[in-house]
């Protein structure tokens, strides 16, 4: 969080005197706030923005904290004792009777959620797809090309190199299905995310929620084992590490439980994040141009234009890194969690 600040506030001073000079040199009382920008942008939404002023409303679902009532509406029709609380980005809060004010429950498909729909749409259809070929052809004979072959390569890559190599020849079966579900809806996801229109656009990776639960399910698969609890807190070490004059080594362990998990989380939050945000501020210094005349303008947009294309292929890459990454150390603490004891 503390980089995705950086970045924002550098960005900012970056275009500070261009934001002067802008309001200056057209006597604009308001101008283009680029920070306010971004993080908007960045947030989640309860409508898929298409163009302009073409947007597709999403359902809304709510609980009423007063009543009990639940209200099926979309933004435009939010009934009156409901409210978008900007300084919450947008979430929606109640009104109650006694004048404060409470978050409801609020069960609505927001734009992140849609774009997990289409990601696990697009799963779905990909492995099937793939799957209908090795039905009507042998494997063993015949080699797979074109998309089924770079599958199958990706596929096999991820699954010997990574998960194989990590977890153990004794375990790896076990968590394969979970690792490679996950490798490949953080690709996909990223790959999406990087569009500019639907069905893409959505910063879903970029949602410290999504990281949470994704590395909630890392957590969760690691430390369901009886053999590893015993290492925790009995490891084979001296009995000074572990009992006397303080259990040195569960302590480490047992902070390790939570580090792991929060690493995973925060690395790939921060980092897609951080991409879109520059991305996205590199766009609106080319509206923030035109606004200081043709000639600033135009330098101003062939300058936003190389660091966007440049930002873009670099985001490609990332994409597949920080998928690769999130498999990758979820693959080392499981096989962390399963240690191999060989005889003295």
């Amino acid at each position: 969080m503390n980089r995705i600040k950086s970045i924002l506030l550098i960005l900012m001073a970056m275009c500070m005197p261009l934001h002067l000079l802008a309001a200056e040199g057209n006597g604009e009382e308001k101008s283009i706030d680029i920070p306010e920008i971004v993080l908007h942008h960045l947030s989640d939404a309860y409508e898929w923005h298409i163009a302009g002023d073409v947007s597709i409303p999403l359902p809304i679902i709510l609980r009423s904290s007063a009543t009990g009532e639940w209200t099926f509406c979309t933004e435009k029709s939010l009934p009156g004792n409901f409210f978008f609380d900007e300084t919450h980005h947008g979430k929606i809060y109640e009104k109650m009777p006694d004048g404060s004010t409470k978050r409801p429950l609020d069960l609505s498909i927001t734009k992140a959620v849609c774009q997990i729909w289409i990601v696990a749409i697009i799963l779905i259809a990909v492995f099937l797809g793939v799957s209908r070929w090795y039905k009507k052809h042998d494997s063993t004979s015949e080699a797979p090309k074109g998309f089924v072959g770079a599958m199958e390569m990706l596929v096999m890559y991820i699954h010997d190199d990574v998960i194989k190599a990590c977890v153990g020849e004794k375990h790896y079966k076990r968590y394969a299905p979970y690792l490679l579900t996950v490798f490949f809806f953080i690709l996909v996801t990223n790959l999406l995310g990087l569009l500019p229109i639907f069905p893409g656009g959505a910063n879903v990776t970029g949602n410290i929620n999504i990281t949470f639960f994704l590395a909630l399910c890392t957590m969760l698969l690691v430390n369901i084992n009886k053999e590893y609890w015993k290492e925790i807190f009995w490891p084979e070490v001296p009995l000074f590490l572990k009992a006397y004059p303080a259990p040195l080594i569960p302590v480490i362990e047992v902070v390790g439980i939570f580090t792991k998990p929060f690493a995973l989380m925060v690395r790939l939050f921060a980092n897609m994040m951080a991409g879109h945000a520059i991305i996205l501020s590199f766009t609106c210094v080319i509206f923030l141009g035109w606004t200081m005349g043709v000639g600033m303008g135009l330098g101003l947009n062939l300058f936003s234009a190389i660091m966007l294309l440049f930002m873009n292929c670099v985001e490609l890459l990332v994409a597949f890194v920080q998928a690769y990454v999130f498999t990758l150390l979820s693959a080392v603490f499981i096989g962390l969690a399963h240690p191999e004891h060989h005889e003295a």
